[in-house]
């Protein structure tokens, strides 16, 4: 089946006809929400906390052993709820702003754990006048769930160092993907011990039922967002290969039909995670950002071919089944609060931007960084999209160390560039260094952190 390569003009998106706010009220509900949560999650312990009760060593380092327990359990379950990809949450608070809490609490739990684990080892040797590493051992064998509250600890450990950027960045994405799954398993190995050990929560009463609710959300919020979503959108559009098109020696389209895509809910510059229902290629779903806006007929993704799993895709055969999850993302024009915008790109950041410019109103400027002109790919489709857009289109080419492109990334290039840059909205999307030297020039211009848009991709 063959379908065409670009969408015609009598087709393109038609613009927001004014900004959309940022739903920082969302936000702000969201903290409220957290905060409250976190003083419901505590309230067990400060009911079955006498006042004056902590008198001896042993005691004061078992109640802060408690409320370390208590606060990392809590964080668990947070951070699990702001990944369970439910859709509302998404639309309402964004994905970008939901990446960053789940980062910014992840070293907070693995803190909270390892001292939850240190100072109830150390009360309990203090009560029972051992040294630290013989009441370890009693505990490990004698009361009952800590086997497998260890290992979940262990496994929390692993999930925490592998998720620093430079272990993460030397893993292939699938391993890291699939070992970050492993946090639910953690949760259920260590969600026992919390009952049947735990002082507040082993006998019945308000903070066993409070708990018990919180692990009901999140289990309601993962089983929507990661099961029955993805199952009911599969089941309703049934994706299939319609063609793949190869658009230069690293870079390949794959256009994608179904049942019902004008009832798809996705925005251009959106990702989903791609299962192609193939021989080697089932077990592996990758994310990919749409690169052409949706248009009720076809889909599309354009990928850079870098790995082995992006190789294979070139071969795939018209007809195969595709499973998606998603669409994820809020990199897309109905997040800009300007009329205009300005658009960085660079290598495979080039796919959602190109489907960004159909949406986007006229008169946006894109810059796409490239090395060569042979890596400028979507070259044709973009120079005809801007000419359709009335937007200006600059091919910054060269080696980084150039004049040209390293004047181009300052401050006074840049303004040179754009002068109304402040008073644009800035999508970027590319390698890290790129988006990194562009933050940096956009603060030293000072524009407003709610007018730049990052393509979040996976967390």
């Amino acid at each position: 089946m063959t379908v065409p390569r670009q969408r015609p003009a009598g087709q393109l998106a038609a613009p927001a006809t004014r900004p959309v706010e940022h739903n920082s009220a969302g936000r702000f509900l969201l903290r409220a929400l957290f905060w409250g949560g976190f003083g419901l999650a505590l309230l067990p312990w400060w009911l079955n906390t006498e006042t004056g009760s902590l008198d001896t060593a042993a005691e004061l380092f078992q109640s802060a052993g408690r409320v370390t327990g208590l606060i990392a359990g809590y964080l668990l379950l947070v951070q699990i709820v702001l990944m369970s990809r439910v859709g509302f949450l998404e639309r309402w608070i964004g994905a970008r702003h939901l990446g960053l809490w789940h980062r910014e609490l992840g070293g907070s739990v693995l803190v909270m754990i390892l001292s939850h684990a240190a100072l109830i080892t150390v009360g309990y040797a203090y009560a029972d006048r051992v040294g630290f590493v013989s009441e370890l051992g009693t505990i490990l064998t004698e009361y009952q769930d800590m086997v497998t509250a260890f290992l979940a600890t262990g496994m929390l450990v692993c999930i925490g160092l592998l998720s620093i950027r430079g272990l993460r960045r030397a893993l292939p994405y699938e391993l890291w993907y699939f070992l970050h799954l492993t946090a639910y398993l953690a949760l259920l190995l260590g969600f026992a011990h919390q009952f049947s050990n735990g002082q507040e929560l082993f006998r019945p009463g308000l903070g066993r039922t409070t708990w018990i609710a919180f692990y009901v959300v999140v289990a309601a919020a993962v089983a929507w967002g990661r099961i029955l979503a993805p199952l009911t959108l599969n089941l309703r559009h049934r994706l299939r290969v319609a063609d793949v098109v190869a658009e230069g020696p690293d870079m390949i389209s794959i256009y994608i039909t179904g049942h019902r895509l004008h009832d798809l809910d996705a925005e251009a510059g959106q990702f989903f995670r791609w299962r192609f229902l193939a021989r080697g290629y089932w077990w592996q779903a990758h994310p990919f950002s749409l690169s052409a806006a949706p248009n009720g007929r076809w889909l599309r993704l354009t990928v850079k071919t870098v790995g082995s799993h992006t190789h294979k895709l070139r071969e795939l055969r018209p007809g195969v089944r595709i499973f998606v999850e998603g669409p994820w993302g809020d990199f897309t024009a109905s997040r800009r609060v300007r009329q205009r915008a300005l658009l960085i790109a660079a290598g495979s950041g080039i796919a959602p931007i190109r489907a960004l410019l159909e949406e986007l109103p006229p008169g946006a400027v894109v810059m796409y960084r490239a090395s060569a002109v042979h890596d400028l790919h979507l070259r044709h489709e973009l120079e005809h999209l801007a000419q359709l857009r009335h937007a200006q289109l600059w091919f910054v080419v060269g080696d980084r160390r150039d004049p040209g492109p390293r004047r181009l990334f300052t401050p006074g290039g840049m303004r040179e560039l754009v002068p109304d840059i402040a008073d644009r909205d800035v999508y970027l999307c590319g390698p890290d260094g790129l988006v990194e030297q562009s933050l940096h020039v956009l603060r030293r211009l000072r524009v407003p952190r709610r007018q730049v848009h990052l393509d979040p991709f996976e967390f």
